[in-house]
This record gives C-alpha cells, sequence and structure tokens, in this order.
C-alpha cells in the first residue's frame, strides 16, 4: 500500500487525500484583466494573453542590476575554473535545461562548463511528476556535484520550491555562491541565496499557470545570465559569436561568415584561414586580423584564456621576433 492509500472498513483500499498547503504567492492570485478570457473570441484570447505577455520584458528591466550581479558571480566562477549549476523543477528546469544544452554549440563552451539539474531527472522533462518538487533531500543530494568556486543558480516561480531549497543550502555549504531567480520579489528563499532576481510578473493570465508570464521572465533572464556570462568571458568578438567550432558543413558555412564578417575579408580567404586553423574560429580570425601564423594565435589566445581582443593585443604587444 501506498502513502497515499489506506484500508476502508470494508478492507478496500481507498485514495488518502495530499496534504493541503496553501500557497500565497503574487502568480498563484487571478488576474482582473482576464477574468472575461473564456467569453472571448479565440482572436479576443490572444490579445489579453500577448498584452500580459507585453508586461514581462519591463518587470525583467527593473531588476537588471541584480541580474548584473548575477552574471558577476558567474564570471568569476568560470574564470577560478569553477562551473555553474542551474537547478529547477517544472517550467523552470525544462528553461534551464535548454538554456544550458544550447552554449556549447553556440559559444564553444565544454558541456561540464554550465550543467543543469532538473529535479527528477530526465525522465520528468517529458512528463510533469508534481510532487517531485516538494523533494528537499533531492535537491541536496543533486547539489552533491557543487563545490567551492562554483555557482548554483536556483529557479522558481514561487520562490519556495522544496527541490531548489536543498539544492541552494547544500550549495552554499559547500562553499558555492548561490543565486535565486523568481517570479516573486518577497520569495522566502531569497536568504538562501546570495543574490536574488525577483521578477515581478504579478498573476498569471490563467490563475497559477506559471509555464507563461513567469516562464517567460525566467527564458529572459537565463538567456541575458548565460549570454552576459559569455561576452565577459571574450566568447564573442563584437557582437559574432566567434566560439563556434566548424564540425560539419552548416557550421564551416556559419564559420566562414563570422570570419567575413569580423576581417573584411574575402569569403575564399576566410574558408582557407578555417581549414589551417583545424576548424577553430577564433584562431581563424586572429590570424586573418593580425597575420600571425596559427600555432601563434593559438598561444595567444590559450594565454589570454580564449578572448579574441586581448589574443589580438597580446600580439600587437609582443611582435614576433625577426
Amino acid at each position: 500500500m501506498t502513502p497515499q492509500q489506506d484500508a476502508g472498513r470494508d478492507g478496500a483500499t481507498a485514495a488518502v487525500p495530499a496534504p493541503l498547503e496553501i500557497v500565497r504567492v503574487p502568480t498563484e492570485r487571478r488576474n482582473q484583466a482576464t477574468y472575461d478570457i473564456d467569453r472571448l473570441t479565440t482572436l479576443g484570447i490572444l490579445r489579453e494573453i500577448n498584452a500580459e505577455d507585453a508586461t514581462v520584458p519591463r518587470a525583467v528591466a527593473a531588476v537588471l542590476p541584480d541580474l548584473a550581479r548575477a552574471v558577476d558571480l558567474g564570471v568569476e566562477a568560470l574564470r577560478g575554473g569553477g562551473r555553474i549549476h542551474y537547478f529547477g523543477a517544472g517550467t523552470p528546469g525544462r528553461i534551464a535545461t535548454t538554456d544550458a544544452a544550447e552554449l556549447p554549440p553556440t559559444f564553444g563552451t565544454a558541456p561540464e562548463t554550465v550543467l543543469a539539474h532538473h529535479a527528477g531527472g530526465a525522465t520528468t522533462l517529458e512528463r510533469a511528476a508534481e510532487g517531485i518538487e516538494d523533494d528537499e533531500d533531492l535537491g541536496r543530494d543533486d547539489a552533491g556535484a557543487v563545490g567551492a568556486g562554483d555557482l548554483a543558480v536556483g529557479l522558481t516561480a514561487s520562490g519556495r520550491t522544496p527541490y531548489v531549497a536543498g539544492a541552494l543550502r547544500a550549495a552554499r555549504r559547500a562553499g558555492a555562491a548561490t543565486v535565486l531567480v523568481t517570479a516573486n520579489p518577497a520569495a522566502p528563499l531569497a536568504d538562501a541565496a546570495d543574490v536574488h532576481v525577483g521578477v515581478d510578473t504579478g498573476a498569471e493570465v490563467i490563475a497559477g499557470s506559471t509555464r507563461m508570464k513567469a516562464g517567460t521572465a525566467q527564458k529572459l533572464v537565463l538567456n541575458a545570465f548565460s549570454t552576459a556570462v559569455m561576452v565577459r568571458l571574450g566568447r564573442t568578438y563584437s557582437n559574432l559569436m566567434v566560439g563556434v567550432n566548424a564540425t560539419n558543413a552548416k557550421l564551416r558555412g556559419r564559420a566562414v561568415t563570422i570570419l567575413a564578417e569580423a576581417s573584411g575579408m574575402d569569403e575564399d580567404s576566410c574558408a582557407t584561414a578555417l581549414t589551417q586553423a583545424d576548424g577553430d574560429t577564433r584562431v581563424a580570425l586572429v590570424t586573418l586580423l593580425t597575420g600571425a601564423g596559427t600555432d601563434r594565435a593559438a598561444a595567444a589566445l590559450t594565454a589570454c584564456g580564449g578572448r579574441v581582443r586581448d589574443a589580438l593585443q597580446h600580439i600587437e604587444d609582443a611582435p614576433e621576433p625577426r
């Protein structure tokens, strides 16, 4: 017999109600602007949803100073040889998983640089398991991989999810920096984080459906966070993705286009430089911009932590011996 069952008077098994908990957070309130949503035409429904969605970027803009502090913690962690860990359940966990997965092909980072931990693992990415988010011990266990010098980022719309609480508290005990991203400026877990990015998205279009405005805010915040970290780490040159490695025909074409944009040279010259750099876009770019050989360009990038602008300055400051 499971904890959710009990034997009735006749010996039959009866369901036992789950414990009751009333959650009073902004995302659970009713939205006065959408009281009539079930009486509207299709276009009317979409207009109300769109009007509410339009409020999210403004809410994110209001917390950019806090987000900047979170970015600085991420940069500090990665520059020091640490990693960034995302922790979330449900929609926040899925958004975090997508963000982490997209960084290696976009910026050329190693897969273990930014890791996402979703409550319940891979199976709950495809099929929701609502109760799993209430397991604080699971969050603590999933944070076992977090070490001193890392950054743990917890994501929860309500700001109270036990799974995230367990993860952040364990990360803090391990000596990691901690960030909390919520849709609740008064999040109960704020004291478990060094930085709280509390986006005031307010009541949802459908009360409590935090995959909507709260989810959009989480997406905007994480995209901005990870992109800003990568830019600060020199993973771009101007606004170009020079961390792309040309491992297939499509990426090779993209890399050649990036090199042409960055250097002003023709595509044939850029393709040749990319081949000589064994598909490393940054090495190819440094050779194109300085005339240095690939070995010297690669050495300069290594000395400068992969930052193209610093590598260019490094070569300029230390001319090759004649």
